[in-house]
């Protein structure tokens, strides 16, 4: 039995799937009890957010497991499979569970370190034991995500990541536009989420104008709104007739999350436009930068160079070294807890090999007395117990470390027996020096 994780986000999915398979409590009520009754899977919890949606489940069978959960999102969603499984991911056993403690500390998230996610991953996991879809093992699962996700953001400065990515993004512009402000510029922000409102506060504070557009008009305002409370001019177009006001800006800043680009070169004018793309996956075609006075700054390159600088003490870097700590914890106590049954048989079973020679002995010397009988049942138990204790310490050590033994030093390894090393010992000799047949 191991966790599995079925599910699509941002990175693999375009918004407008993504909002087709949301789902309200009342769905995923309903979603997880079909994914109990199937006949793979026990426990079942669903993350469902504006941009994820993701099945964790626990099976006996892989392949049958992510069936059974792609049925389930077929029948609630109504999503035909075909075109789910072009965007859905699948996590297994320990990679299940790093992505979920990836997910829980905001390392997932399309603005890095935000903190909603933990949040978010609390309530469903809450939802799901309220409606007793989780067992044991998604119960320890989320717990140790949970703790995972509450030392990333106390124990480093991850929270401020992604305000710290648009700046370095919005500074890197500045650089190549050879100036130190945005006074008097109009900036284009298309997207209404958290990383275009996070773009739409940096451009404020640097004296731009904004011009904002998002699919849904309604967020668009409300940010536009959110601008003009802190003093910032801003104004809303529709998102279809983006391409229309890149004439008239100096800056466009794209962060949707979109799945195709929001801007390609069909799009460019004849003026210079610097072009800042803030999304993964990419919501700028690159090649609008080889035209004439276009310039681009991708926040996937800028990534991909912080991480090749990365000297270890950045909070990202840090955020995953406590991730891969509390990982290896919950692996390691989830190897001892798959043992434990396993220990459990085998003292069971010495057990009732005592009672069964006790049994015999009774049978064949009735002449022995209560007391007689009770001194031979606690030396056998001694023996039994003093046999056994070796070898069930030593599997609980075993996996925990993940630890494998050879059919050679079995024996050796769970008894803790020394064994003369020089006994059956192989040797390897070059063909010449064998001895060769007299006669």
């Amino acid at each position: 039995m191991s966790v599995l994780v079925v599910g699509m986000s941002y990175q693999s999915a375009p918004v407008s799937l993504l909002e087709r398979l949301s789902m309200e409590h009342g769905i995923q009520n309903h979603a997880c009890g079909k994914l109990v009754a199937a006949d793979s899977l026990s426990e079942a919890m669903i993350i469902s957010t504006c941009n994820r949606l993701e099945v964790y489940s626990v099976t006996n069978s892989f392949h049958t497991g992510v069936q059974d959960v792609v049925r389930v999102l077929q029948e609630s969603s109504g999503v035909p499979e075909e075109e789910l499984r072009g965007y859905l991911y699948v996590r297994y056993a320990d990679a299940a569970a790093e992505h979920l403690m990836n997910v829980t500390s905001g390392l997932d998230s399309m603005v890095l370190g935000e903190q909603q996610i933990i949040g978010q991953v609390r309530a469903a996991y809450q939802h799901a034991a309220d409606q007793g879809t989780v067992g044991p093992r998604l119960h320890a699962l989320a717990q140790a995500a949970l703790h995972a996700g509450k030392r990333v953001h106390a124990e480093t400065d991850i929270d401020e990541a992604g305000a710290s990515m648009v700046s370095f993004s919005f500074d890197r512009a500045l650089e190549l536009l050879g100036t130190h402000s945005l006074e008097g510029q109009r900036v284009l922000i298309l997207g209404a989420g958290a990383m275009a409102s996070l773009a739409a506060t940096h451009a404020g504070r640097l004296g731009a104008s904004l011009v904002i557009a998002n699919r849904t008009r309604e967020r668009a305002q409300r940010l536009a709104d959110h601008a003009a409370e802190a003093g910032v001019q801003a104004e809303v177009v529709d998102f279809a007739s983006r391409a229309t006001v890149l004439s008239s800006v100096d800056v466009a800043v794209s962060a949707t999350g979109a799945q195709g680009f929001t801007l390609t070169p069909a799009d460019m004018p004849t003026s210079e436009l610097m072009l800042i793309d803030l999304s993964l996956p990419r919501d700028i075609d690159d090649d609008c930068a080889h035209l004439p006075g276009k310039q681009l700054v991708n926040i996937e390159r800028l990534s991909e160079q912080i991480t090749a600088a990365d000297r270890g003490d950045t909070p990202h870097a840090q955020a995953q070294q406590i991730v891969t700590f509390e990982l290896e914890a919950y692996s390691s106590a989830q190897r001892v807890r798959d043992v434990a049954p396993a220990v459990s048989a085998l003292r069971q079973h010495a057990a009732d090999l005592v009672a069964c020679e006790v049994a015999r002995l009774e049978q064949k010397h009735p002449e022995l007395d209560d007391a007689q009988r009770a001194d031979v049942q606690r030396a056998l138990r001694r023996v039994v117990d003093k046999l056994l204790h070796e070898p069930t310490v030593r599997a609980k050590e075993l996996a925990a470390s993940s630890g494998t033994v050879s059919h050679e030093t079995a024996l050796q390894q769970l008894f803790g027996l020394e064994v003369d090393s020089t006994i059956a010992e192989g040797v390897a000799l070059p063909a010449t020096d064998l001895p060769t047949t007299v006669g």
